[in-house]
């Protein structure tokens, strides 16, 4: 037998798996830069975001953001989730370089980021989680886990109140930014945010 009756019928080979790999990964970079302009694209807007705007921002064609998210509805439920899962893991991350006070306040920051992308892709999430076209996330359970686990350690050193339901910190973080929007008052929301941890620490619950 010759070396050519080794190959398939036909004479064609399949490619090595290796030529498919920069392929798979151009693809998840132009996927991600999608994602990261639409997240900054939806924090900013008062409108709705027009999609050719992302696609041009991420250095992609129309067809490529398509290919990704053949809807509205699918960026925004990739951006959501993004979002929900960069706020909620940064508590931990937060813990290992800030004492639980500092950590919570400055996990509050990014909460209020999380709450003003929110509010530019409101309109898209609610038509889809009432259509069911947009999965129903787990939003308020996993935030108030994130708080808990932040308290948790406060209380452990000392530093915050040990008498704290995490879901009544969720409660009072909602009302503030329901309260306040980007054009409020300059620095309410912060002074807001810092009344909220000062009423977490130790010695201002009831006598």
């Amino acid at each position: 037998m010759t070396s050519s009756d080794s190959s398939p019928k036909g004479g064609r080979t399949d490619p090595p798996t290796g030529a498919e790999r920069p392929v798979r990964a151009d693809a998840r970079r132009n996927r991600d830069k999608l994602v990261a302009v639409a997240r900054a694209a939806f924090a900013s807007a008062d409108d709705t975001v027009p999609l050719e705007g992302i696609a041009r921002e991420a250095g992609v064609g129309i067809g490529t953001l398509y290919r990704h998210f053949p809807t509205r509805e699918a960026l925004v439920e990739a951006v959501y989730a993004a979002e929900l899962d960069g706020v909620t893991t940064s508590a931990p991350a937060l813990l290992d370089q800030l004492p639980p006070e500092a950590a919570l306040r400055a996990w509050m920051d990014r909460y209020g980021e999380f709450v003003a992308r929110k509010r530019g892709m409101a309109d898209t999430l609610r038509a889809g989680w009432a259509s069911g076209r947009i999965a129903t996330p787990t939003t308020r359970a996993r935030i108030t886990e994130a708080i808990g686990t932040i308290l948790d350690e406060g209380a452990r050193v000392g530093t915050l109140r040990a008498d704290v339901a995490p879901g009544d910190v969720t409660a009072m973080l909602l009302g503030v930014f329901l309260a306040t929007t980007a054009e409020d008052t300059p620095g309410r929301t912060e002074r807001l945010l810092d009344l909220v941890v000062d009423a977490l620490r130790p010695g201002t619950g009831a006598a």
